[in-house]
């Protein structure tokens, strides 16, 4: 392969780890920035889609119905994390944020250890798609079909979350609750009912990334603790609640990750931090993030 084929190859998988780490990161960067809620199970609930995802495939007789487990493991997920908003999370709002923090972290402990219980430790092998299996061939460079795959969901989604934030009532409703819940609830809106639902589409999103890591990856009890933390690298460095923020910042850790990894893998995941620092001391509200908004 030529140097110039290579450095297109790294760029195409870049891309797709990119769009792989925004549908995660976005999820989370969304329950904080309308809520307030820094969701450390969002990690427990990008697994529950993988092997929720894993179970529905399974019981197709795994003759690659994939399209069935891919579209309900993100609705089933996003109905577990509905549930756990109306009867955890709703009765934090009012006290501080480490509660919160302690409230999901303890969840997400406990989710990963009733996975492992049933489950095991062990990877389970989750087969690509059929008519997703194998390469397209360009120029010299090989690259596979479900990567691109996940590029193109990871585009679509991209494009309809935005839609859904700006042009949508749940969307307006949500941001008018950031900025001032009682305001909200004075005009008759009835805004427990809209965080119920807003921490449902985080729940979907890490459900949908968690279905789609699968046949990357593999299905393992810690799969999410192991990527919560890169998540959280990403929402720093684009920016708390940033919407735009998710998608630069997921980029820029996917390629620097890919790239680092080829060239230097010694020092690739210290690259990540270091640029975390380097955002963090220059503008700590990230690239696109707003100051002050911890505040709320």
């Amino acid at each position: 392969m030529s140097s110039t084929a290579t450095i297109v190859s790294l760029l195409l998988n870049g891309l797709a780890f990119g769009m792989l780490y925004f549908l995660f990161a976005s999820g989370l960067s969304l329950v904080f920035g309308l809520m307030g809620v820094v969701n450390f199970a969002h990690g427990a609930l990008y697994m529950m889609g993988a092997y929720i995802g894993l179970l529905i495939y399974q019981q197709t007789f795994g003759t690659g119905l994939f399209i069935v487990a891919f579209l309900i493991a993100p609705f089933a997920v996003m109905g577990i994390s509905m549930l756990i908003e109306r009867f955890t999370l709703r009765h934090l709002y009012d006290v501080d944020i480490l509660y919160q923090v302690l409230l999901t972290f303890g969840l997400a402990v406990i989710l990963e250890g009733a996975f492992r219980l049933v489950f095991g430790p062990v990877t389970l092998s989750f087969p690509t798609p059929g008519l997703l299996k194998g390469s397209i061939s360009f120029g010299g460079v090989i690259f596979p079909y479900y990567r691109l795959f996940v590029i193109i969901v990871g585009a679509i989604v991209a494009v309809a979350l935005y839609l859904f934030l700006e042009r949508t009532r749940y969307g307006l409703i949500a941001r008018a609750g950031m900025m001032n819940r009682d305001m909200v609830e004075a005009n008759g809106i009835n805004i427990d009912r809209a965080y119920t639902f807003m921490f449902g589409i985080g729940g979907f999103l890490a459900g949908l990334s968690g279905i789609m890591a699968a046949p990357m990856f593999g299905v393992f009890p810690t799969m999410g603790h192991d990527l919560i933390l890169l998540g959280f690298v990403i929402v720093v460095i684009g920016g708390l609640g940033s919407y735009k923020g998710s998608i630069v910042g997921a980029l820029v850790v996917a390629l620097a990750e890919t790239y680092g990894n080829f060239f230097a893998p010694e020092i690739a995941s210290v690259t990540l931090f270091a640029l975390m620092v380097l955002v963090l001391l220059f503008k700590p509200s990230g690239m696109f993030g707003k100051p002050g908004v911890l505040a709320h």
